[in-house]
């Protein structure tokens, strides 16, 4: 099994900028990003596997970075230029190996409001 544990979000106003960050109990193959907007359904923010190849959504590219450090078990996601529409409930994602049970943290809330 593999813990999670997230940090950062938060409050930030549009154009902003915001760091989550999530520690793993162990060593993965991937760790990642998604997302819960209020009413819809949980998807995709960006992924990142120890080799360092990388899958992210559409809607963040070019302002999202995601980050690993293997080292560390940690994974790290910085937003830019945030938007009001990525207002959402934020869950670090990890599997142990590929096609392997997905483990989820806790969630953390980032919203983006003026």
């Amino acid at each position: 099994q593999v813990q999670l544990v997230e940090s950062g979000g938060g409050l930030m106003q549009p154009g902003g900028s915001l760091r989550l960050s999530c520690a793993a109990s162990r060593s993965t193959y991937i760790m990642g990003w998604y997302r819960q907007p209020p009413g819809k359904q949980r998807e995709l923010v960006a992924t990142i596997t120890s080799r360092g190849t990388i899958n992210s959504a559409v809607s963040v590219k070019g302002r999202f970075t995601i980050s690993r450090d293997n080292a560390k078990n940690t994974v790290h996601l910085q937003m830019n230029s945030l938007r009001p529409e990525d207002t959402a409930v934020y869950y670090c994602n990890s599997r142990i190996v590929p096609g392997g049970t997905d483990y989820w943290g806790q969630g953390t809330q980032v919203t983006v409001s003026s």
